[in-house]
């Protein structure tokens, strides 16, 4: 009964008049896509929206963002490590610009594969991979699939291992959330605008609510409003997943760093702690009053850490060994 009335506090809040129709990928491209905005068309059909900045020569690091999110979430990074390095950002597939073709199944071995095919026809041999909440199951998910290409793996307060004192994700979170995993609500969000659940969503990943400004909202909103963007995220809640245990992440041999959030209101900083315990050798960095984004939200101490953790990897001879 409690979520019925959850369900059907929503819908008389919102109305099914509230129904969005679907945003034009020309449109947002038009709003979103910036001078550094480029398009690879991939063999297996998607036209993958990405970013490679910097220093040509320089280190490789490839950056990859979570859930409901895009490439802009790393710009902050890319402001502060492009004198330096070679930072390559991407949309995944159902995310930010990227287009799939009809029929398309996202899952995590897909989003891997984009990863692996936007490198190499980037020439891109070793590099440096960080992801973000989903984006950092992608990624260490590419780092038991491909460990001779990476000279080290960031995962920033990544999905994972669940707390150890539950045995299992923490419940609750974002209403959305909530949503998604019911089909009731899963069928009011295909056709409803999802601002009004998607704001306050926001500002339970962000620590300081400040930062969901009205563009970062739109942003959001709008990536979301893609062409069956709605029912691509939505198939992905309704996948069957292979269970993952600390045995999965003993086959890591990556230099790897932990960031986490320790007001991650997401993924709680005793997922993150668990994770770090689970990869051999990890390093673990916590960041106080931070939430689920911490290259948006502390982002000069965050990059200064990754270029510390980069700076102290060993050499490539000995990494992939």
């Amino acid at each position: 009964m409690k979520r019925a009335g959850l369900i059907v506090t929503l819908l008389l809040s919102l109305g099914l008049t509230a129904c969005a129709k679907d945003i034009p990928f020309a449109t947002l491209e038009g709003k979103y896509a910036n001078p550094q905005s480029k398009f690879m068309v991939l063999p297996t059909g998607e036209r993958v929206h990405y970013r490679d900045e910097g220093k040509a020569d320089g280190e490789a690091i490839v950056l990859v963002h979570g859930f409901s999110a895009s490439l802009h979430t790393w710009e902050p990074w890319v402001k502060r490590l492009a004198p330096d390095y070679r930072v390559i950002s991407l949309d995944l597939a159902a995310h930010g610009l990227t287009q799939v073709p009809e029929g398309y199944v996202v899952s995590q071995d897909a989003q891997s594969a984009i990863v692996e095919s936007v490198t190499q026809k980037l020439g891109v041999s070793h590099f440096v991979l960080a992801g973000n909440s989903m984006g950092g199951g992608v990624s260490w998910n590419y780092a038991l699939k491909h460990p001779e290409r990476l000279d080290g793996l960031v995962l920033v307060d990544s999905v994972g291992l669940p707390p150890p004192e539950t045995g299992k994700a923490r419940e609750g979170g974002p209403f959305v959330f909530k949503m998604l995993r019911n089909p009731v609500g899963q069928f009011i969000l295909r056709r409803v605008n999802p601002k009004p659940v998607a704001e306050p969503g926001l500002k339970k990943a962000y620590h300081n609510e400040a930062l969901v400004t009205p563009e970062v909202l739109d942003r959001y909103v709008g990536m979301a409003l893609a062409p069956g963007r709605r029912e691509m995220i939505l198939s992905m809640q309704n996948q069957s997943r292979t269970p993952i245990t600390p045995e999965t992440f003993k086959a890591i041999k990556t230099p790897t760093l932990v960031m986490h959030g320790d007001a991650d209101a997401l993924i709680p900083i005793e997922a993150g702690r668990a994770l770090a315990g689970a990869i051999p050798g990890a390093k673990l960095i916590v960041y106080s009053n931070v939430g689920h984004i911490p290259m948006e939200e502390v982002p000069d101490q965050s990059a200064a850490d990754l270029k510390a953790f980069i700076s102290a990897l060993p050499p490539r001879a000995e990494a992939t060994k």
